[in-house]
């Protein structure tokens, strides 16, 4: 079977992580990715590595490896220029998807903005990733995940304690949930034009994605005048978290409580509990929300995570420990699903690399590894019918490498 995005061509005119791991993602599934990267030092990523601020492992920048595997193809070209720009609207002509993290007055600035690229292509599908959208006040303002997902989002205020440092945010975290959205949003735009021969115009924003992600928060403050996402005290006791004596966590999501309590007790080796007039159903267990998770708490503590995941292999509810990125990645579920892979990296060393969560039957993922920056500057522009000597002549007034 062939892949999701054959025969798809994609232009990246974009740094940074949300837009190209959406153009990695679609590279992952078989589309034709060229990202074109400033011919000085390429995309701003590859130097957070070489400055320390992201992890280099034997020679490879992890973060950058990760957001550009797939089999993309790297040009390097100063869309400043009128020459460069003359290139990558040459480019978008023979493409069916352009993508770009250019705030909106940059577009427009560069002449890269969707009236001009559908002014050589009128099929091609516009596809932005922005900090905090393209309209309104702040709509040219820069942002990364840190600021516009997690701090204007609310993410952060929601998931840290009051009075407390606030959570540290994980790497990329707000980025990767927008880049998966562009993804959806390119694939609607795809079979939109399908279907009807119209091109569209997409936009993600992290501000959007964080707003989206929060939805309940956001719908429940909103509606019962409250700030949800500071409300702590449940109505069912077995939703929630419980700490073992080796001070680990155990989670449970017991939703249909009634139907769950008598083999939730039993699972623990606390029948005696079905008997108790306090927690005699879903009701009373609500209005006596603090002594059932008193009771639950006091049970959980006195076993280790180790005996408890053999106390619960046979119980059936919705259960799971809290693992970390080492047991996580010893998860005979992930190892069986390739949510991890190692694929070979352009320095000769195999790569660790997490796929899409998205799987298709019968078709098979592609990993190959990052490119250089302006690897294949030179054989895109073949492909694009230029000749050697105006290669060179390019070369020398500095607008590829």
């Amino acid at each position: 079977m062939t892949s999701i995005f054959d025969n798809v061509k994609v232009l990246e005119l974009a740094e940074w992580t949300l837009v190209p791991a959406a153009a990695a993602i679609l590279a992952e599934w078989g589309a034709d990715v060229t990202k074109i990267e400033r011919p000085v030092g390429g995309d701003s990523q590859r130097g957070l590595a070489v400055g320390g601020v992201t992890p280099e492992w034997n020679g490879v920048a992890l973060q950058m490896e990760y957001t550009n595997r797939g089999g993309k193809r790297s040009v390097g070209v100063d869309v400043t220029q009128p020459d460069g720009r003359e290139l990558v609207l040459r480019l978008a002509a023979q493409a069916d998807v352009f993508l770009t993290s250019l705030l909106p007055e940059t577009q427009d600035r560069l002449g890269m903005n969707a009236l001009a690229l559908r002014d050589v292509n009128p099929r091609i599908i516009y596809a932005s990733g922005h900090g905090l959208g393209t309209e309104g006040p702040d709509s040219n303002k820069g942002g990364y995940d840190m600021n516009a997902y997690w701090c204007r989002g609310g993410v952060g205020y929601a998931l840290s304690e009051p009075g407390e440092h606030p959570v540290r945010m994980r790497p990329a975290m707000g980025d990767r949930m927008a880049s998966m959205n562009l993804v959806a949003g390119v694939a609607s735009a795809l079979f939109r034009r399908e279907r009807t021969g119209e091109p569209s115009v997409v936009e993600v924003s992290l501000l959007g994605s964080a707003i989206w992600q929060l939805a309940s928060d956001v719908v429940y403050s909103k509606a019962f005048g409250i700030e949800n996402s500071r409300v702590t005290r449940g109505a069912n006791p077995l939703t929630g978290y419980y700490q073992t004596a080796d001070d680990r966590w155990l989670s449970f999501v017991l939703m249909q409580s009634d139907r769950w309590w008598p083999r939730f007790t039993e699972a623990i080796g606390a029948p005696g509990l079905t008997d108790d007039v306090r927690f005699a159903d879903s009701g009373r267990r609500a209005e006596n929300y603090e002594a059932c998770v008193a009771e639950i708490r006091k049970i959980i503590q006195s076993d280790t995570l180790t005996n408890w995941r053999t106390r619960l292999a046979g119980f059936d509810g919705p259960w799971a420990a809290m693992q970390s990125m080492a047991e996580l990645l010893a998860d005979p579920q992930v190892i069986a699903n390739g949510y991890v892979v190692d694929v070979p990296s352009g320095s000769g060393v195999d790569v660790p690399v997490v796929t899409s969560p998205m799987r298709f039957a019968g078709v098979a993922g592609r990993y190959d590894p990052c490119p250089e920056a302006g690897q294949h500057t030179e054989e895109v522009l073949l492909e694009l019918g230029e000749d050697w000597d105006r290669i060179i002549a390019l070369k020398e007034q500095g607008v590829i490498t």
